[in-house]
């Protein structure tokens, strides 16, 4: 178990996590989710309690280093060591060979092992900083937004290899995502942060699908035009990566602005669903 009762200039939080549980932080910017990953590592003061297992990482008489918390972090901007290779990356963290291409091998990257990062792609660094977070073998795993930058077909590639790694290693997890379908398919629970405290917490189907009544979809988008086309009204809306366009009744064309951030739901159950064009 994994107990914070924490209070910064930002949150003021008392949460309880199972061991083994992986947990997505949402949210919007600036709610406090990387503040709190940056507090559990030690790198950001906090007044509180923090308790994970039988040890005290933090009261009024203890703060204990980064590097006495058995953790690992995952970055957004990988942090990897320029003038290491891919392998002497992993080993400077624990030099423990066997573990080292055990993970190389379960992220496909053991034919990359001798090279070094200014010669990979963004995915293969993001795998080389996910296997070094690793090789400590730690309690609590933390990764900020670790697939963000990546692209839809790399995103879900790497998602299959943390579920591996979080599988077989019952690592602890807390990872930052804006990502509903990421959230999804990776986390057993999803704590949503506003203005430093929780807005939400639950299970990713409860707090994701969010139909009400006789809804069948729901989601939320972002409206980017709002045109007239031969005598109706057509909002152009931006949910997750699609476009869609949807038509408005003469009262929502009036009523609805553009950037403004609404939810598009529908009562018919008659999806058709085809094979997706695969990206190269």
């Amino acid at each position: 178990m994994i107990k914070i009762n924490i209070n910064t200039n930002i949150l003021s939080l008392n949460i309880e996590i199972n061991e083994g549980d992986f947990v997505a932080l949402s949210g919007k910017s600036g709610s406090g989710k990387t503040t709190l990953l940056r507090v559990l590592a030690g790198l950001e003061e906090a007044d509180g309690n923090i308790e994970v297992g039988e040890k005290i990482w933090l009261n009024k008489k203890i703060n204990l280093a980064p590097q006495k918390r058995e953790i690992g972090f995952v970055f957004q901007d990988y942090a990897l060591f320029s003038n290491m290779s891919v392998l002497q990356n992993l080993l400077y963290v624990n030099n423990d060979l066997n573990l080292a291409e055990h993970l190389l091998d379960i992220t496909e990257m053991t034919s990359l092992k001798n090279r070094l990062p200014s010669t990979l792609s963004g995915g293969q660094k993001q795998r080389v900083a996910l296997c070094r977070a690793m090789m400590s073998k730690p309690k609590l795993l933390l990764m900020d937004e670790p697939l963000s930058a990546l692209d839809a077909q790399m995103r879900t590639k790497l998602q299959s290899e943390i579920l591996t790694l979080h599988k077989e290693f019952k690592t602890t997890t807390i990872m930052v995502s804006h990502d509903p379908s990421e959230i999804y398919k990776l986390c057993s629970r999803v704590i949503v942060l506003e203005d430093g405290g929780i807005l939400n917490d639950g299970n990713p189907k409860d707090i994701l699908l969010r139909t009400s009544g006789s809804q069948k979809f729901s989601f939320s988008g972002e409206i980017l035009e709002i045109k007239s086309v031969d005598a109706i009204y057509i909002a152009i809306i931006a949910i997750g990566q699609q476009l869609v366009e949807v038509v408005l009744s003469d009262n929502e064309a009036q009523d609805l602005k553009v950037s403004q951030i609404i939810e598009v739901s529908t009562k018919a159950f008659n999806p058709i669903i085809n094979n997706a064009p695969l990206t190269k």
